[in-house]
Protein backbone atom coordinates (compact mmCIF):
# COMPACT_ATOMS: atom_id res chain seq x y z
CA UNK A 1 0.00 0.00 0.00
CA UNK A 2 1.85 3.16 -0.66
CA UNK A 3 1.94 6.09 1.26
CA UNK A 4 -0.75 9.04 0.82
CA UNK A 5 0.97 12.09 -0.61
CA UNK A 6 2.06 15.17 2.17
CA UNK A 7 2.05 17.68 -0.27
CA UNK A 8 4.75 20.91 0.22
CA UNK A 9 2.08 24.12 1.24
CA UNK A 10 2.73 27.66 -0.41
CA UNK A 11 4.91 29.47 2.26
CA UNK A 12 5.02 32.72 1.20
CA UNK A 13 1.85 33.08 -1.02
CA UNK A 14 0.61 36.63 0.16
CA UNK A 15 4.15 38.14 0.80
CA UNK A 16 6.45 37.49 -1.89
CA UNK A 17 3.76 36.62 -4.46
CA UNK A 18 0.19 37.62 -4.41
CA UNK A 19 -2.47 34.56 -2.88
CA UNK A 20 -5.50 35.31 -5.18
CA UNK A 21 -4.87 32.97 -8.11
CA UNK A 22 -6.44 35.93 -10.46
CA UNK A 23 -4.12 38.37 -9.23
CA UNK A 24 -1.21 36.42 -9.33
CA UNK A 25 -1.95 34.92 -12.68
CA UNK A 26 -2.93 38.62 -13.86
CA UNK A 27 0.66 39.77 -12.52
CA UNK A 28 2.46 36.98 -13.78
CA UNK A 29 1.13 37.62 -17.63
CA UNK A 30 1.71 41.13 -17.46
CA UNK A 31 5.81 40.45 -16.42
CA UNK A 32 5.46 37.70 -19.48
CA UNK A 33 4.28 40.10 -21.55
CA UNK A 34 6.49 43.01 -20.97
CA UNK A 35 9.83 41.09 -21.15
CA UNK A 36 11.59 41.80 -24.42
CA UNK A 37 13.55 38.64 -25.84
CA UNK A 38 13.25 39.65 -29.72
CA UNK A 39 16.80 39.02 -29.71
CA UNK A 40 17.18 35.96 -28.24
CA UNK A 41 17.54 32.85 -30.84
CA UNK A 42 18.21 29.19 -29.42
CA UNK A 43 16.94 26.68 -27.52
CA UNK A 44 16.76 27.23 -23.49
CA UNK A 45 18.10 24.25 -21.83
CA UNK A 46 18.38 25.96 -18.68
CA UNK A 47 17.50 29.48 -16.63
CA UNK A 48 18.89 32.17 -13.85
CA UNK A 49 16.01 33.42 -12.36
CA UNK A 50 15.84 35.34 -9.12
CA UNK A 51 13.69 34.88 -6.33
CA UNK A 52 12.80 37.95 -4.50
CA UNK A 53 9.42 39.33 -3.80
CA UNK A 54 7.75 39.55 -7.32
CA UNK A 55 7.30 43.40 -7.22
CA UNK A 56 11.30 43.80 -7.32
CA UNK A 57 12.48 40.51 -9.50
CA UNK A 58 9.16 39.50 -10.96
CA UNK A 59 9.74 41.37 -14.43
CA UNK A 60 13.66 40.28 -14.47
CA UNK A 61 12.42 36.63 -13.20
CA UNK A 62 10.08 37.23 -16.29
CA UNK A 63 12.44 37.68 -19.39
CA UNK A 64 14.13 33.92 -18.64
CA UNK A 65 10.53 32.68 -18.50
CA UNK A 66 9.52 34.04 -21.92
CA UNK A 67 12.04 32.31 -23.50
CA UNK A 68 9.98 29.06 -22.73
CA UNK A 69 6.40 30.17 -22.70
CA UNK A 70 3.55 27.76 -24.15
CA UNK A 71 6.20 25.36 -24.10
CA UNK A 72 5.77 21.36 -22.88
CA UNK A 73 8.87 19.98 -20.82
CA UNK A 74 9.06 16.32 -19.29
CA UNK A 75 10.60 17.42 -16.17
CA UNK A 76 11.65 21.03 -14.77
CA UNK A 77 14.57 21.05 -12.51
CA UNK A 78 14.33 23.81 -9.88
CA UNK A 79 17.76 24.18 -7.88
CA UNK A 80 17.42 26.61 -4.76
CA UNK A 81 19.90 27.54 -2.44
CA UNK A 82 18.63 26.98 1.80
CA UNK A 83 17.95 30.28 3.38
CA UNK A 84 16.31 28.77 6.77
CA UNK A 85 18.43 25.50 7.73
CA UNK A 86 22.00 24.11 7.20
CA UNK A 87 23.07 20.71 5.98
CA UNK A 88 25.40 18.88 4.10
CA UNK A 89 24.64 17.82 0.29
CA UNK A 90 21.27 18.32 -1.14
CA UNK A 91 17.45 17.63 -0.37
CA UNK A 92 14.45 16.71 -2.86
CA UNK A 93 11.05 17.02 -1.67
CA UNK A 94 10.13 13.11 -1.93
CA UNK A 95 6.52 13.58 -0.03
CA UNK A 96 4.51 15.06 -2.46
CA UNK A 97 3.55 17.89 -4.86
CA UNK A 98 4.13 21.53 -4.85
CA UNK A 99 0.90 23.60 -4.29
CA UNK A 100 0.66 27.23 -5.36
CA UNK A 101 -2.55 29.78 -5.56
CA UNK A 102 -2.52 28.46 -9.15
CA UNK A 103 -2.87 24.99 -7.94
CA UNK A 104 -0.74 21.62 -8.06
CA UNK A 105 2.63 21.23 -9.64
CA UNK A 106 3.17 17.40 -9.82
CA UNK A 107 6.64 16.79 -8.26
CA UNK A 108 7.98 13.66 -10.06
CA UNK A 109 8.53 11.48 -6.95
CA UNK A 110 10.15 8.59 -9.36
CA UNK A 111 13.00 11.10 -10.22
CA UNK A 112 13.50 12.29 -6.67
CA UNK A 113 13.59 8.30 -5.47
CA UNK A 114 16.08 7.82 -7.91
CA UNK A 115 18.42 10.65 -7.38
CA UNK A 116 18.35 9.75 -3.55
CA UNK A 117 19.79 6.21 -4.68
CA UNK A 118 22.17 7.43 -7.12
CA UNK A 119 24.73 9.46 -4.14
CA UNK A 120 23.96 9.55 -0.20
CA UNK A 121 24.97 13.51 -0.68
CA UNK A 122 20.98 13.95 -1.76
CA UNK A 123 18.21 12.96 0.80
CA UNK A 124 14.99 14.20 1.58
CA UNK A 125 14.60 16.69 4.62
CA UNK A 126 10.80 17.97 4.75
CA UNK A 127 11.95 20.75 7.45
CA UNK A 128 14.09 21.89 4.76
CA UNK A 129 11.03 22.90 2.14
CA UNK A 130 8.70 23.94 4.74
CA UNK A 131 9.63 27.60 4.54
CA UNK A 132 11.87 28.01 1.59
CA UNK A 133 10.75 30.30 -0.61
CA UNK A 134 13.68 30.47 -3.23
CA UNK A 135 12.23 27.54 -5.09
CA UNK A 136 8.68 28.42 -4.40
CA UNK A 137 8.83 31.50 -5.79
CA UNK A 138 9.36 30.02 -9.16
CA UNK A 139 6.60 27.69 -9.65
CA UNK A 140 4.44 30.14 -10.03
CA UNK A 141 6.02 31.08 -13.30
CA UNK A 142 6.75 27.56 -14.70
CA UNK A 143 2.89 26.88 -14.06
CA UNK A 144 1.97 29.88 -15.94
CA UNK A 145 4.17 29.99 -18.43
CA UNK A 146 4.83 26.30 -19.14
CA UNK A 147 1.72 23.81 -21.13
CA UNK A 148 2.89 21.05 -18.38
CA UNK A 149 5.54 19.82 -17.15
CA UNK A 150 6.31 17.61 -13.14
CA UNK A 151 8.65 19.46 -10.74
CA UNK A 152 11.90 18.06 -9.66
CA UNK A 153 12.83 20.51 -6.34
CA UNK A 154 16.07 20.53 -5.14
CA UNK A 155 16.91 22.67 -2.17
CA UNK A 156 20.64 23.23 -1.62
CA UNK A 157 22.83 23.13 1.53
CA UNK A 158 25.88 22.76 0.69
CA UNK A 159 26.83 25.13 -2.50
CA UNK A 160 31.19 23.56 -2.76
CA UNK A 161 32.36 22.44 -6.10
CA UNK A 162 31.94 19.14 -5.15
CA UNK A 163 28.55 19.01 -4.40
CA UNK A 164 27.59 20.75 -8.06
CA UNK A 165 29.48 18.25 -9.77
CA UNK A 166 28.12 15.17 -7.81
CA UNK A 167 24.89 16.62 -8.24
CA UNK A 168 25.05 17.00 -11.52
CA UNK A 169 26.74 13.33 -12.03
CA UNK A 170 23.69 12.13 -10.13
CA UNK A 171 20.95 14.07 -11.74
CA UNK A 172 22.50 13.32 -16.15
CA UNK A 173 21.14 9.71 -15.44
CA UNK A 174 17.97 10.45 -13.60
CA UNK A 175 16.91 12.69 -16.87
CA UNK A 176 18.66 10.90 -19.98
CA UNK A 177 16.07 11.10 -22.47
CA UNK A 178 13.38 13.43 -21.48
CA UNK A 179 13.19 17.15 -22.18
CA UNK A 180 14.49 18.70 -19.73
CA UNK A 181 14.33 22.65 -18.18
CA UNK A 182 16.98 23.71 -15.19
CA UNK A 183 16.07 26.84 -13.15
CA UNK A 184 19.11 28.04 -10.88
CA UNK A 185 17.23 29.86 -8.35
CA UNK A 186 19.66 33.04 -6.55
CA UNK A 187 20.04 36.70 -5.80
CA UNK A 188 23.03 38.32 -6.57
CA UNK A 189 24.51 40.77 -3.59
CA UNK A 190 22.77 41.68 -1.00
CA UNK A 191 22.51 45.34 1.27
CA UNK A 192 25.81 46.98 -0.33
CA UNK A 193 24.82 50.65 -2.00
CA UNK A 194 23.83 50.52 -6.27
CA UNK A 195 27.46 51.19 -7.04
CA UNK A 196 29.11 48.75 -4.72
CA UNK A 197 26.78 46.16 -5.93
CA UNK A 198 26.64 46.71 -9.56
CA UNK A 199 30.50 46.14 -9.19
CA UNK A 200 30.38 43.05 -6.48
CA UNK A 201 27.74 41.75 -9.57
CA UNK A 202 29.79 42.20 -12.64
CA UNK A 203 31.83 39.21 -11.65
CA UNK A 204 29.02 36.97 -11.74
CA UNK A 205 27.43 38.02 -14.81
CA UNK A 206 31.04 38.11 -16.78
CA UNK A 207 31.38 34.30 -15.25
CA UNK A 208 27.63 33.80 -16.59
CA UNK A 209 28.25 34.93 -19.96
CA UNK A 210 31.52 33.04 -20.38
CA UNK A 211 29.49 30.47 -19.88
CA UNK A 212 32.51 29.36 -16.95
CA UNK A 213 31.32 27.31 -14.04
CA UNK A 214 34.78 27.13 -12.59
CA UNK A 215 34.79 31.10 -12.56
CA UNK A 216 31.96 31.66 -11.14
CA UNK A 217 32.95 29.31 -7.92
CA UNK A 218 36.49 31.26 -7.94
CA UNK A 219 35.17 34.81 -7.61
CA UNK A 220 32.22 33.40 -5.30
CA UNK A 221 35.35 31.87 -3.19
CA UNK A 222 37.57 34.49 -3.19
CA UNK A 223 34.69 36.84 -1.96
CA UNK A 224 34.95 38.75 -5.19
CA UNK A 225 31.03 38.46 -5.99
CA UNK A 226 27.55 37.61 -4.01
CA UNK A 227 25.22 34.92 -4.90
CA UNK A 228 23.13 33.44 -2.48
CA UNK A 229 21.99 30.58 -5.25
CA UNK A 230 25.62 30.45 -6.51
CA UNK A 231 25.79 26.94 -6.15
CA UNK A 232 22.69 26.32 -8.20
CA UNK A 233 24.18 28.70 -10.59
CA UNK A 234 27.26 25.91 -11.00
CA UNK A 235 25.64 23.63 -10.88
CA UNK A 236 22.87 24.20 -13.69
CA UNK A 237 25.79 25.39 -16.28
CA UNK A 238 27.55 21.88 -15.25
CA UNK A 239 24.00 20.05 -16.46
CA UNK A 240 22.97 22.29 -19.19
CA UNK A 241 26.64 21.69 -21.05
CA UNK A 242 26.07 18.23 -20.49
CA UNK A 243 22.33 18.79 -22.33
CA UNK A 244 23.93 20.07 -25.34
CA UNK A 245 24.06 23.80 -24.26
CA UNK A 246 26.83 25.81 -26.14
CA UNK A 247 25.89 29.53 -25.56
CA UNK A 248 24.65 32.01 -22.75
CA UNK A 249 23.35 35.32 -22.52
CA UNK A 250 22.22 37.66 -19.93
CA UNK A 251 18.63 38.81 -20.83
CA UNK A 252 18.63 41.20 -17.86
CA UNK A 253 19.86 42.45 -14.89
CA UNK A 254 18.93 45.37 -12.44
CA UNK A 255 18.96 46.22 -8.35
CA UNK A 256 15.94 46.77 -6.21
CA UNK A 257 17.16 50.12 -5.88
CA UNK A 258 15.66 50.15 -9.82
CA UNK A 259 11.96 49.83 -8.29
CA UNK A 260 11.99 50.94 -4.57
CA UNK A 261 14.24 53.91 -5.72
CA UNK A 262 16.39 53.20 -2.52
CA UNK A 263 19.85 53.05 -3.65
CA UNK A 264 21.60 52.98 -0.20
CA UNK A 265 20.78 48.94 0.56
CA UNK A 266 20.09 46.92 -2.75
CA UNK A 267 19.74 43.06 -4.24
CA UNK A 268 20.95 42.06 -7.46
CA UNK A 269 18.65 40.71 -9.98
CA UNK A 270 20.03 38.40 -12.85
CA UNK A 271 17.92 36.72 -15.41
CA UNK A 272 20.00 34.46 -17.75
CA UNK A 273 19.85 31.78 -20.12
CA UNK A 274 22.17 28.43 -20.90
CA UNK A 275 21.15 27.71 -24.23
CA UNK A 276 22.10 25.16 -27.69
CA UNK A 277 22.51 27.39 -30.11
CA UNK A 278 22.86 25.27 -33.88
CA UNK A 279 24.27 27.96 -36.01
CA UNK A 280 21.90 30.88 -37.42
CA UNK A 281 18.95 28.14 -37.33
CA UNK A 282 20.49 25.89 -39.79
CA UNK A 283 20.80 23.11 -37.56
CA UNK A 284 24.10 22.33 -38.30
CA UNK A 285 27.52 23.39 -36.18
CA UNK A 286 29.40 25.44 -37.98
CA UNK A 287 33.13 24.56 -38.09
CA UNK A 288 33.65 20.83 -37.14
CA UNK A 289 34.09 18.90 -33.91
CA UNK A 290 37.53 18.44 -32.86
CA UNK A 291 37.11 16.33 -30.19
CA UNK A 292 37.39 18.70 -27.44
CA UNK A 293 35.61 18.06 -24.13
CA UNK A 294 33.28 20.57 -22.76
CA UNK A 295 35.85 20.81 -19.89
CA UNK A 296 39.18 21.32 -21.99
CA UNK A 297 36.71 24.29 -23.74
CA UNK A 298 35.81 25.74 -20.57
CA UNK A 299 39.89 25.50 -19.67
CA UNK A 300 40.61 27.86 -22.26
CA UNK A 301 38.09 30.36 -21.98
CA UNK A 302 39.40 30.60 -18.45
CA UNK A 303 43.39 30.85 -20.17
CA UNK A 304 42.02 33.36 -22.29
CA UNK A 305 39.81 35.22 -19.86
CA UNK A 306 42.84 35.48 -17.37
CA UNK A 307 45.24 36.27 -20.02
CA UNK A 308 43.15 39.51 -20.38
CA UNK A 309 42.22 40.37 -17.05
CA UNK A 310 46.00 39.94 -16.12
CA UNK A 311 47.22 42.34 -19.05
CA UNK A 312 44.06 45.31 -17.75
CA UNK A 313 45.67 45.15 -14.72
CA UNK A 314 49.89 45.30 -15.92
CA UNK A 315 50.82 41.93 -14.57
CA UNK A 316 52.57 39.67 -16.75
CA UNK A 317 50.89 36.49 -18.64
CA UNK A 318 49.71 33.89 -15.43
CA UNK A 319 51.01 30.75 -16.31
CA UNK A 320 49.30 27.94 -17.85
CA UNK A 321 47.37 25.61 -15.78
CA UNK A 322 48.07 21.35 -15.80
CA UNK A 323 46.53 21.09 -20.41
CA UNK A 324 45.54 17.54 -21.17
CA UNK A 325 47.47 16.14 -24.50
CA UNK A 326 44.52 17.80 -26.77
CA UNK A 327 45.54 21.44 -25.20
CA UNK A 328 48.71 20.32 -25.98
CA UNK A 329 48.58 19.69 -29.59
CA UNK A 330 50.07 22.29 -31.98
CA UNK A 331 47.59 24.22 -33.53
CA UNK A 332 46.38 27.33 -35.41
CA UNK A 333 43.71 29.69 -32.89
CA UNK A 334 41.87 32.60 -32.99
CA UNK A 335 39.93 34.64 -30.31
CA UNK A 336 37.46 36.68 -31.38
CA UNK A 337 36.13 39.65 -28.73
CA UNK A 338 32.32 40.93 -29.28
CA UNK A 339 30.20 43.98 -27.35
CA UNK A 340 26.26 43.39 -27.27
CA UNK A 341 27.21 41.29 -30.47
CA UNK A 342 29.39 43.47 -32.62
CA UNK A 343 33.30 42.50 -33.19
CA UNK A 344 35.28 44.38 -30.69
CA UNK A 345 38.38 42.69 -31.59
CA UNK A 346 39.86 39.52 -33.65
CA UNK A 347 43.50 37.94 -33.72
CA UNK A 348 44.66 34.50 -34.83
CA UNK A 349 47.48 32.31 -35.31
CA UNK A 350 46.99 30.83 -38.88
CA UNK A 351 49.82 28.21 -38.17
CA UNK A 352 50.42 25.61 -35.59
CA UNK A 353 53.32 26.48 -34.08
CA UNK A 354 52.51 26.54 -30.14
CA UNK A 355 50.58 24.33 -28.53
CA UNK A 356 47.13 25.12 -28.51
CA UNK A 357 46.38 27.02 -24.62
CA UNK A 358 49.57 28.77 -25.79
CA UNK A 359 48.21 29.90 -28.74
CA UNK A 360 44.75 31.05 -27.17
CA UNK A 361 46.52 32.74 -24.33
CA UNK A 362 48.45 34.91 -26.36
CA UNK A 363 45.72 35.47 -29.31
CA UNK A 364 43.24 36.48 -26.50
CA UNK A 365 45.66 39.59 -25.49
CA UNK A 366 46.32 40.22 -29.11
CA UNK A 367 42.57 40.68 -29.92
CA UNK A 368 42.40 42.68 -26.82
CA UNK A 369 44.95 45.15 -27.11
CA UNK A 370 46.53 45.07 -30.68
CA UNK A 371 43.73 44.79 -33.32
CA UNK A 372 44.21 47.54 -35.21
CA UNK A 373 40.96 48.38 -36.38
CA UNK A 374 39.94 48.98 -32.57
CA UNK A 375 41.51 51.09 -29.46
CA UNK A 376 42.71 48.54 -26.64
CA UNK A 377 40.28 47.01 -24.42
CA UNK A 378 39.69 49.31 -21.74
CA UNK A 379 38.52 48.01 -18.20
CA UNK A 380 35.23 49.86 -18.17
CA UNK A 381 35.13 47.69 -21.23
CA UNK A 382 35.44 44.40 -19.90
CA UNK A 383 32.29 43.16 -18.30
CA UNK A 384 30.32 43.85 -21.35
CA UNK A 385 32.76 41.24 -23.88
CA UNK A 386 31.93 37.75 -24.68
CA UNK A 387 35.01 35.50 -26.30
CA UNK A 388 35.06 33.26 -28.69
CA UNK A 389 37.90 30.88 -29.47
CA UNK A 390 37.85 28.75 -32.85
CA UNK A 391 40.66 25.97 -32.71
CA UNK A 392 42.15 25.55 -36.51
CA UNK A 393 42.75 22.63 -38.66
CA UNK A 394 45.60 22.49 -40.73
CA UNK A 395 45.37 24.94 -44.00
CA UNK A 396 44.44 22.88 -47.39
CA UNK A 397 45.19 24.72 -50.77
CA UNK A 398 42.37 24.34 -53.17
CA UNK A 399 41.98 24.42 -57.31
CA UNK A 400 38.57 23.40 -57.27
CA UNK A 401 36.06 26.05 -55.68
CA UNK A 402 33.90 24.00 -55.81
CA UNK A 403 35.64 22.19 -52.51
CA UNK A 404 34.66 25.24 -50.52
CA UNK A 405 31.82 24.30 -48.12
CA UNK A 406 29.83 27.00 -46.17
CA UNK A 407 29.36 26.58 -42.73
CA UNK A 408 32.49 24.51 -43.03
CA UNK A 409 35.28 25.50 -44.47
CA UNK A 410 37.25 29.42 -43.63
CA UNK A 411 39.33 30.77 -46.56
CA UNK A 412 42.62 32.18 -46.68
CA UNK A 413 43.73 33.87 -49.49
CA UNK A 414 47.52 34.40 -51.03
CA UNK A 415 48.38 36.92 -54.17
CA UNK A 416 52.06 38.64 -54.39
CA UNK A 417 52.55 40.17 -50.40
CA UNK A 418 48.57 40.36 -49.84
CA UNK A 419 46.46 37.97 -48.02
CA UNK A 420 43.54 38.02 -46.04
CA UNK A 421 41.37 35.05 -43.94
CA UNK A 422 38.31 34.91 -42.95
CA UNK A 423 36.70 32.10 -40.64
CA UNK A 424 34.23 29.58 -41.16
CA UNK A 425 31.35 31.46 -39.14
CA UNK A 426 31.95 34.70 -40.95
CA UNK A 427 30.30 33.27 -44.36
CA UNK A 428 27.03 31.36 -42.31
CA UNK A 429 26.34 34.82 -40.15
CA UNK A 430 26.55 37.09 -43.33
CA UNK A 431 24.50 34.69 -45.28
CA UNK A 432 26.98 34.58 -48.17
CA UNK A 433 27.47 32.15 -51.22
CA UNK A 434 30.54 30.46 -52.02
CA UNK A 435 31.38 33.28 -54.62
CA UNK A 436 30.63 36.23 -52.13
CA UNK A 437 32.72 34.24 -49.55
CA UNK A 438 35.57 34.33 -51.91
CA UNK A 439 34.90 37.59 -52.95
CA UNK A 440 34.89 39.38 -49.40
CA UNK A 441 38.09 36.85 -48.40
CA UNK A 442 39.44 38.90 -51.60
CA UNK A 443 38.54 42.58 -50.49
CA UNK A 444 39.95 41.50 -46.94
CA UNK A 445 43.20 40.95 -48.42
CA UNK A 446 42.98 44.09 -49.60
CA UNK A 447 42.33 42.57 -53.83
CA UNK A 448 40.48 43.29 -56.35
CA UNK A 449 36.98 41.17 -55.66
CA UNK A 450 37.53 38.84 -58.49
CA UNK A 451 40.95 38.26 -57.51
CA UNK A 452 40.49 34.81 -56.60
CA UNK A 453 40.17 33.98 -59.95
CA UNK A 454 43.60 35.12 -61.05
CA UNK A 455 45.84 32.02 -61.64
CA UNK A 456 48.55 33.37 -59.71
CA UNK A 457 46.14 33.56 -56.51
CA UNK A 458 46.94 30.89 -54.03
CA UNK A 459 43.24 29.89 -52.23
CA UNK A 460 43.65 27.85 -49.00
CA UNK A 461 40.65 26.52 -46.85
CA UNK A 462 40.78 25.38 -43.23
CA UNK A 463 37.70 24.81 -41.02
CA UNK A 464 37.81 25.07 -36.49
CA UNK A 465 36.16 23.52 -33.73
CA UNK A 466 34.02 27.38 -32.58
CA UNK A 467 32.68 27.56 -29.14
Amino acid sequence: MSKAKVNRQPAVAGMFYPSSPSELASQIDTYLNNADIASFQGETIALVSPHAGYIYSGQIAAHGYKTVQGKTFDLVVVLSPSHRAYFKGASVYAAGDYLTPLGVAEVDLEACTELMSRDRLIQFHPQVHEQEHALEVQVPFLQRALKSFKLLPIVMGTQDMDTCERLKEALLPVIKGKKVLVVASSDLSHYHTDQEARALDRHIIQAVEHFNPEALNRVLSAGKAEACGGGPIITAMLVSAALGANKSRVLAYATSGDVSGDYQAVVGYLSAVFYRDNGSGSGKKVGVDLGLTEGEKRTLHTIARDAIESALLGKPLPPLPPLTPTLEEYRGAFVTLTKHGNLRGCIGLIQPVKPLAASVQEMAVAAAFQDPRFPPLSKEEWPEIEIEISALTPFKQIRDFSEIEIGTHGLYIQKGPFSGLLLPQVATEYGWNRDEFLEQTCLKAGLPRHAYKDPDAKIYIFSADIF
